[in-house]
């Protein structure tokens, strides 16, 4: 029963919010809503077949050079979109979505969200704050900062955020520029600019094949030049990615030092990639409702907060697609999409050789 209301939300924040972009002279094609949500899945859909129970390590180099890559970011991603366009798979305006997203790696949806679905979703974060259901660390970036910090997961306690990260837009969005169904898996909030290095989400939460994440950025409200807004730079998506490995982080490297290790080898060495590539920088000066979607190799962080007194509420939200193995590599973790590490099947028992899977089943 309260997962048909809560579907039956989702359908009417879809429609309020199609309806005043139809106001707005916007055509953006009206979503439906996304189907319920799954358990956890084993199924790996990839030109090299892999068991998920037989991985003994969670890292990029265990896994072999496969496809198939996202269909927007194969060598004939133009071609596909313009075949998907003449048998009216996409519409027009979605077919200008996806070149955009090709070439740059990143789409802005203005107006994507609402302005009283925002505005109750934040109002329930900061009353779950308020009560003590959520307690968010300092993290002052100076001594005048008077904002908390941010807080990892915060959807799952506080529904408002859990509907707003399964909102029908920001899913079926997902959905269309992976070429799977999304899976709705990490939120963080923030109440100001997180001044965060550069880096590929990737290394964090990786797939395989690779490349099927995307993330997007909700902003919470207006945000202003000063507050250190989002920075991210167009085509960078399309660079070599960056793992643990490629810098020389070693399992035992992150489990003895941590973000140590990464601070002192992959920051630098995205920084590097930025100038060789001579890649620009952009700043995403929102107005609240507006959505940034990115690509999982698109490099992006938190510019410098010119004013530490001004907010900068965010949410970010970040959505793996179904048929992949997702792990996060510099941690060398599987993802809690997967459910516990001890629930796994039985190495051979998700075998593409189903006489393997006869055997270990007897």
């Amino acid at each position: 029963m309260a997962q048909g209301f809560s579907r039956a939300a989702d359908v009417a924040r879809t429609v309020k919010t199609a309806m005043r972009n139809l106001a707005l002279g916007r055509d953006d094609t009206l979503p439906v809503a996304p189907p319920p949500p799954r358990g956890p899945s084993y199924t790996v859909e990839a030109d090299v077949p892999v068991d998920i129970g037989c991985i003994q390590v969670f890292r990029a180099e265990s896994f072999p050079e496969s496809g198939p890559s996202p269909w927007l970011d194969q060598p004939d991603a133009l071609d596909i979109i313009e075949r998907r366009v003449a048998r009216r798979e996409i519409s027009p305006r979605q077919a200008e979505i996806c070149r955009h997203w090709e070439a740059h790696g990143y789409y802005v949806l203005r107006g994507a969200i609402d302005p009283d679905t925002i505005d109750e979703a934040w109002s329930a974060y900061e009353a779950a704050i308020a009560r003590g259901d959520l307690t968010l660390a300092p993290e002052k970036a100076a001594a005048d900062d008077p904002h908390p910090g941010r807080y990892l997961n915060p959807h799952l306690k506080v529904q408002e955020l859990d509907l707003l990260l399964r909102h029908p837009v920001l899913m079926n969005f997902s959905s269309m520029v992976l070429g799977r169904p999304a899976i709705p898996f990490q939120t963080i909030s923030s109440h100001k600019g997180s001044q965060q290095s550069e880096h590929s989400d990737s290394i964090h939460m990786t797939t395989y094949p690779l490349g099927y994440l995307a993330a997007c950025w909700v902003a919470m409200e207006d945000i202003h030049a000063d507050a250190g807004p989002l920075v991210y730079y167009p085509g960078t998506h399309r660079l070599p990615y960056l793992f643990s490995h490629d810098v020389g982080i070693s399992t035992e490297d992150f489990r003895e030092r941590g973000y140590g290790a990464y601070v002192e080898r992959y920051e630098p060495a995205i920084k590097h990639e930025i100038a060789a590539h001579g890649a620009k920088p952009e700043y995403f000066t929102a107005r609240k409702g507006d959505v940034l979607f990115w690509h999982a190799n698109l490099l992006h962080g938190g510019s410098a907060r010119a004013d530490m007194q001004r907010s900068r509420k965010a949410l970010v939200h970040h959505y793996f697609a179904e048929g992949c193995v997702c792990y996060h590599d510099l941690s060398a973790s599987t993802s809690a999409v997967h459910g516990p590490v001890e629930n796994l099947p039985t190495c051979g028992a998700s075998s593409p050789n189903i006489t393997v899977r006869d055997k270990i089943a007897s």
